[in-house]
């Protein structure tokens, strides 16, 4: 066993461990600490994939592409990591949660830090399902951790439309193994990507085009696209504001990572679909109607839940036109919607829980009640709006420009669905943070560090991208078609 399989291996073994211990460890301040410090040793291990290489196996495969979303998605469990601990802690003070569920928090968090990375890793499509039903599973059970009438609505609302987009993924994966089958034989070769990708050229492409469709439906769902998105904004307002950053910055990635990987698939086979247009489709109209929803939101979660149907939309939308350049701004995309995003909840975390309200029209000026929250809130909303000099408006601007190079037609309802949601967003923002300050005014204790790194890193990547990074981005361009 080499020393990458090693490091490939800790990043599923350091969670599952974790978890087990979290459900008995005794105390407060322990857990919280413990959930911490395994996510930032994962995410160290994570990392480490970047220099030294697994070899592949039939069950785990680590390559440029999915190194970027596992060291990404180990950086963000671990911010979050930290900002939970002083976020529970504040729900277990104010009587919202007990101890009990507390440690039931930190325990579900490590088991979907697991799946997660475990979806990531898959060499087989099969244990890829199985960790995407697993995260889904897990985060259904923390969105409902209030034990509120609305919070246990909206866990079952996910569970039924997760349970329908997976069983759809089941079916395309079934599909798939049916195409490979006279090909590759009976067995766990049918299903292992790495030999599906070398014999794909000789799969029966009408079988491959019916799997992609139902794929494309059953990951769709778990990715927000419109119209499969209805569990988002719900699943947003009720769950802990910790799990809306990992359920926007990472869970939706995760899903996408799938479709991706069977889009890989298809383009090595001559006489199947062009994905493209189906998830050009796909995303053009969650954008559009993201960015109208926008308008009428009257929660603060909710509110930015739709704005990541919007930029999920987007990121679909890049990777539907294809081509070095869309591929390369989707990719992109993805980092620093995932880094801005989660760094927006962290803000509205700690707003919530100060100001003891959701309702956008009770909370005002932020940025004179509380200058750090206040002004993180602004700084991440300028960043998601894609205004310069964030690393989102980076991607757009690439994006764009590859569209009006491409597609200039449909150039022009991807521009107008930008602006719609760059006015919902400043409209939003303005009573928000400016004003005369309502509700509560004493000063809170905010851990702003997990917040500021998000946006520290958006920022530098709007003025300067290294070269390496560059280089590995476009190879990974390159790789998806």
């Amino acid at each position: 066993m080499s020393s990458g399989f090693d490091g490939a291996a800790l990043i599923l073994v350091l969670p599952a461990l974790t978890a087990l211990g979290l459900l008995v460890l005794p105390g407060v301040r322990l857990p919280a600490a413990l959930n911490a410090g395994s996510a930032c040793l994962t995410f160290l291990a994570a990392a480490s994939l970047i220099w030294v290489r697994p070899a592949s196996g039939p069950f785990l495969l680590v390559d440029d592409f999915n190194i970027v979303f596992v060291v990404l998605n180990t950086f963000v469990a671990f911010t979050t990591a930290l900002f939970s601990a002083g976020y529970i802690g504040h729900e277990l003070e104010t009587g919202r949660l007990t101890v009990a569920q507390m440690r039931f928090y930190h325990a579900m968090y490590q088991v979907l830090l697991f799946a997660m990375n475990l979806a990531l890793l898959a060499n087989n499509i099969g244990l890829m399902w199985v960790a995407i039903e697993m995260a889904t599973l897990t985060t259904v059970l923390m969105v409902g951790l209030y034990r509120t009438r609305e919070a246990i609505e909206a866990a079952w609302k996910y569970f039924i439309l997760g349970s329908v987009g997976i069983a759809l993924a089941l079916f395309g994966t079934i599909l798939v193994y049916m195409a490979a089958r006279p090909v590759v034989g009976e067995g766990q070769d049918g299903m292992v990507l790495t030999v599906l990708m070398a014999h794909a050229a000789v799969f029966d492409p009408a079988m491959l085009n019916l799997a992609f469709v139902f794929l494309l439906l059953g990951y769709g769902t778990k990715v927000g696209l419109a119209p499969l998105h209805a569990w988002l904004p719900d699943a947003h307002a009720e769950g802990p504001t910790p799990i809306s950053a990992v359920l926007s910055g990472l869970l939706l990635n995760v899903a996408l990572y799938a479709v991706l990987r069977f889009k890989m698939l298809l383009a090595q086979a001559p006489g199947a679909l062009a994905p493209g247009p189906l998830l050009m489709g796909m995303g053009l109209v969650s954008l559009l109607f993201a960015a109208l929803m926008l308008y009428r939101r009257r929660d603060i979660k909710r509110l930015f839940a739709y704005s990541s149907i919007e930029h999920m939309g987007l990121i679909a939308f890049a990777f539907g036109i294809g081509g070095p350049l869309a591929n390369f701004a989707g990719l992109l995309h993805m980092v620093m919607h995932s880094l801005t995003k989660s760094a927006i909840f962290f803000a509205v975390g700690q707003i919530v829980q100060v100001k003891g309200t959701q309702k956008i029209s009770e909370i005002r000026g932020l940025t004179a009640s509380h200058p750090v929250l206040g002004w993180g809130l602004v700084l991440g909303v300028v960043a998601i709006a894609g205004l310069p000099p964030s690393g989102v408006f980076m991607s757009e601007f690439l994006l764009v420009s590859s569209t009006f190079a491409r597609v200039p037609l449909v150039a022009l309802p991807l521009v107008a669905g930008l602006l719609l949601a760059l006015g919902a967003l400043m409209q939003k923002l303005n009573g928000l943070a400016f004003g005369a300050p309502t509700g509560t005014l004493a000063p809170v204790r905010t851990n702003a560090l997990p917040m500021m790194t998000h946006l520290a890193l958006v920022f530098a990547a709007g003025l300067y991208l290294p070269p390496p990074l560059v280089a590995w981005f476009e190879h990974i361009a390159r790789m998806l078609g």
